[in-house]
């Protein structure tokens, strides 16, 4: 049996605090904490999260599916006082959420805590009425039953997450990394996302939704010898120069059409939209540094055109170059 123990309590930390229950699939938990309870000097002295595990019953041994068991420290009062909850699922999207949860949502929301789900943990915070008349997500194959069920929500089955400001909600159990690290850039900006996220060995953005949920690659592990791996690796140093298909599959040492085959089926996307999203990302430290014009950081990470530029980059991120730096540029 595990037993997850709490750190010593911080008093400048922000706490994020997220539900274990019996019958848990451990992924979304596990997500959770290594994003958020994970020590790390990576970042030096940058004040990092206070994670607590909390559950209705405190100290019970709660089951997790694949044959094993853990304990919390911390009952559900914790989750009023945190800065951030988290529900990474609910034991049964058909059944009843526990009112006890229920009410500990709603006081943790009108406290001022953010609220986060991971796939059907949306539907503990739709059974709070937390997500009357918002846009929400979860996994796309519980979407139409969570519309059904609670119908004051506007359910979307295409995204990654969804952000209403102080509540958010993630598709499957994968999506659930895509919006803890998004929470890490808009707490500490892009550069620590990016470091997390290299821990991770995931991409620290993932452009579109669940219907091609491996829409943009991870970044070549080290140490890999397949000629895609090695464009890639080549491309990530040249992203400023013109990358076409021919080009890169030259680095590659394959011909066009086998690149294009092996890339795809490698990456779940074509070549040139991966470029794309290597590009978005490695603007996004630009322009919270706040050095260089839009234009500039356009071409300096590979884009014909500010235009080209903006309109990517608001495909990517739901929002403009300059929204982005209001909200995590240096200056903000």
């Amino acid at each position: 049996m595990l037993t997850i123990a709490a750190r010593p309590p911080s008093e400048t930390a922000h706490t994020v605090a997220v539900l274990a229950f019996d019958g848990m699939a451990p992924f979304e938990l596990g997500v959770v904490v290594e994003v958020f309870g994970l020590h790390r000097p990576e970042l030096g002295e940058l004040p990092w999260y206070e994670l607590r595990v909390c559950a209705e019953e405190p100290g019970r041994e709660l089951r997790a599916v694949g044959g094993f068991s853990l304990k919390a420290d911390h009952g559900l009062d914790v989750l009023a006082g945190a800065d951030t909850v988290i529900v990474p699922g609910v034991p049964d999207a058909r059944g009843e959420v526990s009112p006890a949860l229920v009410a500990a949502l709603r006081a943790a929301h009108a406290g001022g805590a953010r609220l986060v789900s991971i796939c059907s943990g949306a539907f503990a915070l739709a059974a709070a009425g937390l997500l009357d008349g918002r846009r929400a997500t979860t996994h796309w194959r519980y979407a139409a039953l969570l519309a059904e069920r609670y119908p004051e929500v506007e359910v979307d089955p295409d995204v990654l997450y969804v952000d209403n400001g102080s509540v958010l909600t993630s598709a499957g159990s994968a999506a659930g990394i895509d919006l803890c690290l998004y929470l890490v850039r808009g707490d500490h900006g892009a550069k620590v996302a990016n470091t997390v996220a290299r821990r991770f060995v995931v991409p620290p953005h993932r452009e579109g939704g669940q219907a091609q949920f491996i829409e943009a690659a991870v970044r070549p592990v080290a140490g890999e010898d397949d000629g895609v791996a090695r464009s890639m690796a080549w491309a990530l140093d040249r992203l400023a120069q013109p990358l076409t298909v021919p080009v890169l599959a030259r680095a590659a040492r394959m011909s066009e059409r086998s690149y294009l085959r092996h890339f795809t089926r490698r990456n779940g996307t074509s070549p040139i939209r991966w470029v794309i999203a290597q590009r978005v990302a490695a603007s996004l430290p630009l322009l919270e540094a706040g050095d260089g014009t839009v234009e500039e950081i356009a071409t300096a990470v590979g884009f014909d055109s500010p235009a080209t530029y903006r309109h990517h980059f608001a495909r990517a991120m739901r929002t403009t170059p300059t929204g982005y730096r209001r909200s995590f540029g240096t200056a903000a």
